[in-house]
């Protein structure tokens, strides 16, 4: 087995470690938070295997959020307006510097914040519909 380079793991191990405390904080705050949690995971189990058993459990749940977010179309649209709402937060946050907070780091966070919610509900519709066109045959 060849040696790994240690660069490699340490990049790996602080850029799946920021991903999975942003997820966690995206928990209680709004934005995808089990995706980063996962995609933190992911990154953590190429430099620690032992990981990787925490990896399905997490994508699960992360999956069954997303569909439970498309589940009724008051949801569809309570999602909608969240992800809109964030991505008028963030151009706020960015352009009005009273704004507690006010910054362009911030204003990015807040916008792709947003622009991934829309994408996991489009995605997660998407699913959920070819899901049930399949038991529908």
């Amino acid at each position: 087995m060849p040696q790994e380079n240690p660069l490699r793991r340490v990049v790996l191990t602080v850029v799946g470690s920021v991903l999975v405390l942003a997820g966690v904080a995206l928990l209680v705050l709004p934005g995808p938070g089990l995706l980063l949690v996962l995609a933190g995971l992911i990154t953590l189990a190429e430099t620690f295997p032992a990981l990787e058993r925490y990896i399905e459990p997490v994508r699960r749940r992360a999956l069954k959020a997303a569909e439970d977010s498309v589940a009724t179309p008051p949801r569809i649209a309570g999602s909608v307006l969240a992800g809109l709402a964030l991505i008028g937060a963030g151009i706020v946050w960015g352009v009005v510097p009273q704004v507690p907070l006010a910054g362009w780091s911030t204003c990015a966070s807040l916008i792709l914040s947003g622009l991934a919610l829309l994408g996991l509900l489009y995605y997660s519709h998407r699913r959920v519909r070819a899901a049930s066109k399949g038991r529908a045959r």
